[in-house]
């Protein structure tokens, strides 16, 4: 299964706040970051070294696994109580044969059981996607992707802020990888003639603006405080 190089769609989610709102976001819950056992330090105490806006890519792979093969099958049918064997093409398939114990029970001469071994022709399509966080783990995106959301121009955003900006951890390799095996659920023993085919749909850098703050704590300790721009939320 081999997929075309495919062009990648890069998008950019509107912020939300902006600077000034994020500095008052971060000098409220600064002391927060070096509580220890209940205890706040001063506010004093805590000096904010920097804030800057990143913008983080999240990476989307969608596709489609499509295959079709044959697998060997038992199929069971039930016969008259006088029936022995069933003829079927070439093949002749003699009933079920009875424990003596069911034969003892079976005084209501039940139905026989003839089982068939067949082959049948599957047919298999599965398309879904994966979504990857920076740092290349599998993860749910919580965001809302539309026209309302997306800044018109990211390639010229993502340019200017060109220092700030961190790329996805995972090639774009590895993850078309793992979308296919993730979709090419494992086959059964007896197979034989599989077409198998991977369709890659689309991939997507999508970059989120976050603010991280560098703080400064008693005893020189330094934390970070994340602020996801897009739902004005700390990570």
């Amino acid at each position: 299964m081999t997929h075309k190089n495919h062009e990648t769609k890069t998008v950019v989610l509107k912020k939300i706040i902006e600077e000034r709102d994020a500095s008052v976001i971060v000098e409220e819950k600064k002391t927060s970051m070096f509580k220890k056992l209940l205890q706040k330090p001063k506010k004093e105490d805590v000096h904010i070294h920097s804030l800057k806006l990143n913008y983080e890519a999240m990476l989307v792979v969608s596709g489609k696994y499509i295959a079709d093969y044959y697998r060997k099958a038992t199929h069971t049918i039930s016969v008259d109580s006088n029936v022995n064997e069933v003829v079927l093409g070439d093949g002749i398939f003699p009933i079920r044969s009875k424990s003596s114990l069911q034969k003892a029970f079976d005084v209501s001469r039940g139905k026989n059981k003839i089982d068939l071994q067949l082959e049948e022709h599957v047919f298999v399509e599965e398309e879904n996607e994966l979504i990857f966080d920076h740092h290349g783990r599998e993860t749910k995106s919580p965001f809302k992707i539309n026209s309302k959301t997306i800044e018109n121009y990211p390639q010229r955003l993502l340019e200017k802020n060109q220092l700030n900006v961190k790329k996805p951890e995972i090639t774009h390799d590895s993850a078309i990888e793992k979308l296919k095996e993730f979709l090419k659920k494992p086959l059964e023993p007896d197979v034989r003639d599989l077409h198998d085919e991977f369709v890659l749909r689309e991939i997507s850098e999508v970059y989120i603006p976050i603010f991280e703050a560098r703080l400064i704590g008693p005893n020189k300790k330094i934390g970070l405080l994340r602020i996801d721009a897009v739902r004005n939320k700390i990570l």
